[in-house]
């Protein structure tokens, strides 16, 4: 008797395999098809693993290294090549660190080792390129939690060993590689054959594993922004320092009752700095203009109203303007290769404009200020006049705040120039890195859905559109701005999971949404809840999750 076919869907094709056939054997029978490797697949709407097994009927589709889901797999394989070729290299010192991702690269230390130089970097890459020839498998099994605590108790873990204490679900799932496993927040490759195109190099103490990026056949170029860094850096120490620096620590804090004092104290930390960054302003007599930019729910308004009333308590009178109100009238919006109208260019607001009106207030003069009615899509003019005395100065926020193509006509030294990120301050553990995208991406299901009335399905849907334009518009001005402000709270995810989980939730099974909806409920399960009774009225976070004292 012959082995039970089962018919798969692939490419709008129906074909036959025999029940059991691994995916990998088919994904290579595919692979002429595509330029980029094939390094998982979808199954009905659900993304698998290729070692796993096609048991039923279905659709398939092929997931590369080139798309997001892909790439994000690659780069968690290629971590657990470097921490086994460690391994290899160092026997029982080969503990490293993976700390945050810096211009398409992690950023490693090894704590018992010390600084790594370029000869002992060429070492290691040897070592991993050696094994990614021999096409080692990564193997994933399950354990008892109970079980994945010990384990990483012997392996000297101690973040993953605090992590999986809170743990709900009763198994956990381990990647293997040779004699080496480790808990990995997420899908990866079938083994090390796939995992060719990398590099490292030495970097502020420690050293960053670097990938590819747009083309997943070559690495990036590694160009750091130094405020980035510095600014990222400042913030992690301050959350090692209170003894929260992942978050297994947040949760031992959060279930001894030690919540309520963390976030007084990061509340009280960030008003000084928000203090100190307006006596800076009020430093410098020619500053009329505070230029505030920064990406997608960094809490922009929040931040800027803040910042107001600190200038106020210095004697100076903060006027805020929405950078929103220079909108051009609808009709007169330029349009993306789609045919779209694209908000989000520079050319969608009339810079001339402003240009002008900013020019005339810089000069004493008396300027009617314009307002954008959303609604009808028309710029609109309601007996709002603004003339700048000598203590005045406008607060002005918008996504083009930093780009001096929007402000030409202003001299420098009458902006002083801010931008605003939320870059997490805590990691989930030792090797799994928290992305600042997903808090951000987090702030913004909660604060559309209660605002905009948006679900958390379209808020997804377009997510990768507005980082395309983060990174187009935004991101490249960064290192042009004064200062730079990480509007992030350490206990914030605790909070915002109350809001995001019953949106996540919602989201039907098959929509294209649905991978990353569960992905992020995922995240949230690792977290202990706070409740949002504990944080003040004025807090960054009420613009997201409401019941602020500003109107944002």
């Amino acid at each position: 008797m012959g082995e039970e076919k089962i018919i798969l869907k692939i490419h709008g094709e129906e074909r036959q395999y025999e029940r059991g056939t691994q995916f990998l054997t088919i994904a290579k029978e595919y692979q002429k098809d595509y330029k980029d490797d094939i390094i998982l697949v979808s199954v009905n709407h659900r993304l698998c693993e290729l070692h796993k097994k096609a048991k039923k009927e279905g659709e398939v589709a092929f997931i590369t290294t080139a798309d997001k889901t892909g790439r994000k797999a690659y780069r968690r394989s290629v971590t657990l090549l470097m921490q086994k070729a460690l391994q290899n290299i160092l026997g029982g010192k080969s503990f490293v660190r993976v700390m945050y991702c810096i211009s398409q690269a992690y950023y490693c230390e090894l704590p018992d080792y010390g600084s790594p130089d370029e000869e002992f970097l060429l070492k290691l890459k040897k070592e991993m390129l050696r094994m990614a020839d021999e096409k080692i498998p990564i193997f994933k099994y399950s354990v008892k939690t109970d079980d994945a605590v010990e384990l990483f108790r012997r392996y000297g873990m101690p973040e993953k060993e605090c992590l999986f204490r809170y743990r709900r679900s009763s198994k956990v799932n381990i990647y293997s590689l040779d004699d080496y496993g480790d808990y990995f927040y997420g899908y990866m490759a079938a083994h090390t054959g796939y995992l060719k195109y990398f590099d490292l190099q030495p970097y502020a103490g420690g050293f960053v594993l670097m990938f590819p990026n747009e083309n997943p056949k070559e690495v990036a170029a590694f160009k750091p922004s130094e405020k980035y860094a510095e600014t990222l850096s400042r913030s992690r120490e301050w959350g090692h320092t209170m003894g929260v620096d992942t978050v297994g620590a947040l949760n031992n804090a959060i279930a001894s009752g030690r919540i309520q004092q963390i976030i007084m104290v990061q509340e009280a930390l960030m008003e000084q700095r928000i203090g100190q960054m307006a006596n800076m302003i009020a430093a410098r007599d020619d500053c009329k203009f505070v230029m505030i930019a920064g990406p997608s729910s960094s809490g922009k308004t929040t931040f800027s109203h803040r910042l107001s009333i600190q200038l106020s308590s210095l004697g100076l009178k903060p006027h805020p303007l929405s950078l929103d109100n220079y909108y051009l009238d609808r009709e007169l919006a330029p349009r993306d290769e789609d045919g779209k109208f694209d908000f989000e260019c520079l050319e969608a607001l009339d810079v001339a404009q402003f240009n002008r009106d900013m020019s005339l207030l810089l000069q004493g003069e008396t300027v009617s200020m314009p307002s954008f009615n959303f609604k009808t899509g028309k710029r609109e003019y309601k007996e709002k006049e603004l003339r700048l005395g000598q203590d005045d100065i406008l607060v002005i926020e918008g996504i083009h705040g930093l780009n001096d193509k929007l402000s030409y006509t202003l001299p420098r030294e009458s902006k002083f120039k801010i931008f605003i990120s939320a870059l997490t301050q805590i990691n989930i553990d030792e090797h799994n890195y928290m992305p600042t995208t997903d808090g951000r991406l987090i702030r913004r299901i909660v604060r559309d859905a209660r605002t905009r009335d948006t679900t958390a399905q379209k808020t997804i849907a377009m997510w990768n559109s507005v980082r395309r334009g983060e990174e187009k518009y935004i991101f490249p001005f960064q290192d042009s701005a004064d200062i730079m402000f990480n509007s992030a709270l350490i206990y914030e995810l605790a909070v915002l999971k109350i809001y995001a989980e019953p949106l996540l939730f919602s989201i039907d099974r098959d929509a294209p949404e649905y991978w990353e909806a569960k992905r992020l409920l995922k995240f949230l399960d690792y977290f202990l809840p706070v409740p949002p009774e504990k944080i003040a009225d004025n807090s960054i976070l009420r613009e997201f999750i409401g019941g602020s004292a500003f109107h944002v």
